[in-house]
């Protein structure tokens, strides 16, 4: 059992993982050994409040399918065990972030002082720029 949070639990069934070998230069052990792992996760399927769901099927990511299944594919250390847990924590905090919910912004209107520096600061630079022209001799 997955604990994402003290009130979220994934069950085992739920998160598919399975071993590939891992792609990229590494010598002979790269080729023969399954140390990568590959995990599916699907969304829509899982026990997942429905807050949760919504908020992952809601992120702008590529590795979300359009049938809202997650896919990792972790291949960063050597052994598979390692690579299993890394990928189980992505996850995590993958659905962790789905969670946070940025607050609305209000819009705001600029000050009227930062109105009067804004246009200060340019006539200033058109001052500065004005003087660059050609000298005309008397």
């Amino acid at each position: 059992m997955l604990e994402i949070s003290q009130r979220i639990h994934l069950a085992d069934h739920e998160v598919e993982l399975s071993a590939i070998r891992a792609q990229g230069a590494g010598g002979q052990n790269v080729n023969k050994v399954a140390s990568a792992v590959h995990l599916r996760f699907d969304i829509r399927a899982s026990s997942l409040p429905p807050a949760y769901k919504a908020g992952l099927l809601a992120l702008r990511d590529s590795r979300i399918t359009s049938e809202g299944v997650l896919i990792i594919k972790a291949q960063q250390y050597r052994t598979q065990e390692q690579n299993r847990a890394d990928a189980l924590q992505r996850l995590r905090v993958l659905i962790l972030t789905a969670e946070h919910v940025d607050k609305p912004r209000r819009p705001t209107k600029p000050t009227h002082g930062s109105k009067v520096r804004r246009l200060e600061a340019k006539s200033r630079r058109g001052g500065i720029k004005a003087g660059r022209g050609r000298v005309e001799l008397p």
